[in-house]
């Protein structure tokens, strides 16, 4: 695939996603059908399955895939920094990549509670991302401590999300604060379980 292809099938992407999230924004999830996202995102129902053949479940998935390799192509190689400011910096570097999708994104955790099987849904996707996020932040989510690092990543960001769905300020200070609270609870937690010694502790929030 040349340059040019991969930037059609992006393009094609982050328009089905807008339209996705401006659907259920306005109609819940429930409103999602492939008449209403063809007609918003501008695609034929052949483009629609053939990027999500397991239907708006799986537009989920693609979203989670979409945002974080946004994620990962803002991402400096060697960037430096301890582990919590580089988890720090890729966690609010996701969040800024939701920011347009905010209104249905926030519709949609507002009915969560109430749909089991988007939680159902939602939960294969969400190791495989915050094992995307540590790459990014150059910490390896592979082996058991990479298990570990991923489960307290994930953690971290919902505890982060909780905070970010009620953080309508343009700065998203109320979201930084909640996140910078959970590192800090993680590092309490590695240093506690013992680990990883002294000035690794913040690594080993996430190790």
């Amino acid at each position: 695939m040349d340059a040019t292809e991969h930037a059609t099938d992006d393009a094609t992407e982050a328009a089905l996603l807008t339209a996705f999230w401006e659907i259920i924004a306005r109609h819940g999830w429930a409103g999602v059908t492939l008449r209403r996202l063809a007609a918003a995102a501008g695609l034929t129902a052949g483009q629609i399955r053939a990027l999500a053949p397991g239907g708006k479940e799986d537009l989920l998935r693609l979203h989670g895939e979409h945002i974080d390799r946004l994620v990962a192509a803002s991402t400096v190689p060697g960037q430096g920094g301890t582990p919590r400011d580089r988890i720090f910096d890729v966690i609010m570097r996701r969040i800024d990549a939701m920011q347009p999708h905010r209104a249905g994104l926030l519709r949609f955790l507002k009915d969560l509670p109430r749909r089991p099987d988007l939680l159902l849904a939602l939960a294969p996707g969400l190791p495989a991302s915050m094992a995307r996020l540590l790459d990014a932040a150059e910490l390896s989510p592979e082996g058991l401590a990479g298990q570990v690092r991923v489960q307290g990543l994930t953690l971290v960001w919902l505890a982060t999300i909780r905070s970010w769905a009620e953080d309508s300020a343009p700065d998203l200070g109320k979201t930084m604060a909640a996140l910078d609270r959970a590192l800090d609870r993680a590092e309490r937690v590695a240093r506690t379980l013992r680990l990883a010694p002294g000035d690794q502790a913040a690594e080993a929030a996430l190790d």
